[in-house]
């Protein structure tokens, strides 16, 4: 059974669209990719099937089991006890309060900013595809409107542009947003078709494909760290990771997560970068906006 869940995420033929239906596909993924998740995690008795090297006195003592939807926005913390015990620790005096302030300081002052963005609950409804230009991320966006604003110091990967997504992201939190993606064009749909093949295809010297760590690796172990799961992935961004002692936008955790892969990393913002990005930000589609957030 396990192998037919996961045969039904892999690359398939791209389903002939019509009006009205261009998500149709991408939800077939994504309903398959929940229902993954969900068994993998339901039950302690599903284990041997699922982390075959893993010992019972770790499977019964660092396990949360019964792990159902919205819980996965916590990624690998959802199912670890002992990371999400030393995640609310962190938590207790967050590391990215101050982005907060800086961001919308940044909303508030820099110029044109505001009329960018005129809401600024926006952090769960990017990617977007935008016709004739193709997939945009926030970050992207961001960029984009301070360069046309003449403003300077915003990048694809931290800095101004973390910091206002961190205030973006604060504020859809507050307001109870959740992922909304759209694919609502032959386009569109073709792009995410594009972003799941990258998704599952081998690359770099260790021949690893994403979904090797986040799909089928996902709370297996690897020294003391547990491997997050794709569902749920887009839903904390920005997040400050302790590695960087900073934040950072889904452009920066991408590029370090290609080069571990073994590949030279495809630049940040390329349309390989934005395109596989619009694909994960769909499968966690109906999940809360969470950000910002701390990871290891």
């Amino acid at each position: 059974m396990k192998k037919k869940v996961i045969a039904s995420l892999l690359i398939g033929s791209v389903t002939l669209l019509t009006a009205g239906d261009f998500n149709e596909q991408a939800e077939k993924d994504r309903k398959a990719l929940k229902e993954y998740f969900e068994k993998k995690f339901a039950d302690r008795k599903n284990a041997s099937a699922y982390f075959p090297y893993s010992t019972n006195e770790e499977l019964d003592k660092n396990y949360k089991w019964g792990i159902k939807g919205d819980d996965f926005r916590l990624g690998s913390y959802a199912y670890n006890i002992g990371g999400k015990k030393q995640y609310d620790e962190m938590n207790e005096m967050p590391p990215y309060e101050d982005a907060i302030e800086a961001g919308k300081e940044l909303y508030e002052k820099e110029k044109g900013i505001k009329e960018c963005f005129p809401d600024p609950a926006i952090a769960g409804e990017y990617p977007k595809f935008i016709k004739g230009q193709g997939v945009e991320t926030l970050s992207g966006a961001i960029v984009a409107c301070a360069k046309k604003n003449g403003l300077k110091g915003y990048k694809l990967t931290k800095g101004k542009t973390a910091d206002l997504e961190a205030y973006f992201a604060s504020v859809s939190k507050e307001k109870g947003k959740k992922v909304h993606i759209v694919i609502d064009s032959k386009e569109a749909a073709e792009a995410y078709e594009r972003g799941k093949k990258e998704y599952y295809t081998q690359r770099g010297y260790l021949k690893l494909s994403c979904a090797t760590c986040h799909v089928q690796g996902a709370g297996q172990r690897v020294r003391n760290e547990y491997l997050s799961p794709l569902l749920g992935a887009t839903t904390h961004f920005p997040v400050y990771r302790l590695k960087w002692q900073g934040l950072g936008t889904l452009e920066r955790r991408l590029k370090g997560c290609n080069k571990n892969q073994g590949e030279t990393p495809h630049k940040p913002g390329s349309k390989w970068s934005k395109e596989l990005l619009y694909f994960m930000a769909y499968m966690s589609n109906g999940l809360p906006v969470d950000g910002p957030d701390i990871r290891k």
